[in-house]
């Protein structure tokens, strides 16, 4: 039975009705038209689908639309400012950490929302962030590289 779900999305209210038991990713991508984020394993292991939602990365493929409710989520459509790149998607695309780019958003979701909370993590940190998260094509080292690149960015903004 379907119900009346309100949440903001990249800075947006919405008020969409679905099946409160649909999965996030169903909504976002098939309701929404929002197809950033990717559709991988459906069981919460590979990591395309983090959202950020409430300041908090989250695997959308499992996450009941339902928990949505007045929450703001961010999807990698949101990060860009215009044509100006988060510098997140900027440092991922520098590093050389895209290859065939299916991983990317989920990874790029997962990095704001750890750098967001925290600017300061350390290496192993984000590592520990890393690794909620199959890649099959770059060897994890150029996404670490990026993500570093990508948190002095964010240090180096916050000073200006």
């Amino acid at each position: 039975m379907a119900e009346k779900i309100k949440f903001t999305i990249n800075g947006q209210l919405r008020v969409i009705e679905v099946d409160p038991e649909m999965m996030l990713i169903d909504v976002i991508r098939d309701v929404l038209n929002l197809t950033g984020t990717k559709r991988g394993c459906d069981n919460a292991t590979c990591g395309t689908c983090v959202v950020v939602m409430n300041g908090k990365a989250i695997k959308s493929c499992n996450t009941p639309v339902k928990k949505a409710e007045n929450s703001q989520i961010i999807t990698v459509e949101g990060l860009a400012q215009g044509m100006e790149l988060h510098p997140i998607q900027k440092s991922i695309a520098e590093s050389g950490a895209v290859q065939c780019g299916f991983c990317t958003p989920g990874i790029i979701m997962e990095m704001y929302g750890l750098l967001e909370n925290n600017p300061e993590a350390n290496e192993q940190e984000i590592s520990n962030a890393l690794n909620k998260h199959l890649c099959r094509c770059t060897g994890y080292e150029p996404i670490r590289d990026g993500a570093l690149m990508a948190q002095k960015l964010i240090q180096d903004r916050k000073t200006v």
